[in-house]
């Protein structure tokens, strides 16, 4: 009995094998959008309109775009392939970079490019590149330099005020919106939140309710984070070094109301507001920064990749001078004490020879017959 497979079966089990390793793949995939204004041109210019397409990254090449874009080297250890797709998607200038990148990760939500585009269309946008992320066992490596040449600010900071403070900020985000708050006259953040949507739709929210509060108090979070970090922007423009700068967080709001929704009009709304306040956020930086910042948005939708953690920044540290010293032996130390009093030595030595002939210059010049000075009376015939 032949129990040698034929080609037919042996063909079948590898089709399979491959349907079934590609399908784990696109599990395992986000979509990265990229986007800059249009004064400056950093990102990599498509004859198409609209949403150029880039080739599959993974979080490496990520990682060494964002390198490149605040002006710093990307990698030495990076591969050829990441190479070029990084010149798929930035400018070939390198002397042209914004110096200023805004990253933000944000998860629980199907990303519906028309959707992003129409948002960005009434904004100020020059052009997008759209790409598809490949995840692997690395994050984003995001290597930069020392603190005096990089500014990190954090996106995810918690609020840090009472509830009238964040009442405050809700009425201010509503009326941002074109929308209204109001609150229980009994307990404060107990109020609803409506908000009109581009669509004609309006949005009400309910603070009494976990996902509601959960995706507003993200928002005003965002928005807090953003205007400080534009704050610190202006003093930071102003300083002698003036360090690029990396604005990076993530965005949970909108994972809180798909698990409590799932696919209703809340959560589609939701993802609708939240793109419409990221528009207007990055139009703000555009204005702050003139220009010279660019946006990079990843959307995370898988629920098998850990939210909050694909980037990894690493600031290189630099060894302190104290390190010189305590290598130094006494053997070492006492030759240098010896060669520090011989050079003092020859200093005082030195300096006081050249006094002493001072005040002798000046005595005898001081003291000689006018007659004799051969610079006044060069013209006179002396006896």
């Amino acid at each position: 009995m032949d129990l040698k497979p034929d080609v037919f079966t042996v063909v079948g089990l590898l089709e399979r094998n491959l349907e079934g390793i590609g399908s784990v793949l696109a599990e395992d995939s986000g979509s990265i959008f990229f986007i800059e204004g249009p004064k400056h041109q950093y990102l990599r210019t498509h004859s198409s309109d609209g949403v150029a397409e880039t080739s599959s990254m993974s979080l490496t090449d990520v990682g060494a775009s964002i390198s490149v874009l605040l002006g710093f080297n990307p990698p030495s250890s990076l591969s050829a392939d990441s190479s070029s797709k990084l010149n798929e998607v930035l400018s070939p200038n390198p002397f042209d970079r914004p110096r200023a990148v805004l990253m933000l990760e944000v998860g629980g939500v199907e990303e519906d490019q028309q959707l992003l585009m129409d948002h960005l269309a009434n904004g100020q946008v020059g052009s997008a590149i759209r790409g598809k992320v490949l995840f692997g066992s690395d994050k984003a490596e995001i290597q930069l330099p020392g603190q005096d040449e990089i500014s990190v600010i954090a996106l995810d900071e918690a609020l840090e005020c009472d509830a009238v403070c964040i009442d405050k900020q809700l009425r201010e985000l509503a009326s941002w919106w074109g929308g209204s708050y109001v609150s229980s006259s009994q307990e404060l953040l107990d109020g609803e939140l409506t908000a009109n949507l581009a669509s004609g739709r309006s949005l009400n929210l309910h603070m009494s309710k976990k996902a509601d509060r959960e995706f507003i108090l993200n928002i005003v979070s965002l928005v807090r984070n953003i205007r400080r970090a534009m704050e610190m922007h202006e003093g930071l423009s102003q300083s002698r070094n003036n360090p690029a700068e990396l604005m990076i967080g993530s965005f949970a709001g909108l994972k809180a109301l798909r698990e409590k929704y799932g696919r209703e009009d809340v959560s589609q709304q939701g993802v609708e507001l939240f793109l419409a306040t990221l528009t207007k956020l990055f139009d703000s930086l555009q204005e702050a920064y003139q220009g010279q910042i660019v946006g990079v948005v990843y959307f995370n939708v898988k629920p098998n990749v850990e939210f909050g953690s694909i980037s990894n920044v690493r600031l290189a540290s630099r060894p302190s001078p104290r390190w010189l010293g305590e290598a130094v032996n006494s053997s070492v130390s006492t030759v240098i004490e010896e060669i520090v009093l011989v050079r003092r030595t020859l200093a005082w030595i030195t300096g006081i020879i050249l006094l002493l002939s001072t005040f002798l210059g000046i005595y005898f010049l001081l003291n000689m017959p006018l007659t004799r000075d051969t610079l006044l009376y060069s013209n006179v015939k002396l006896d």
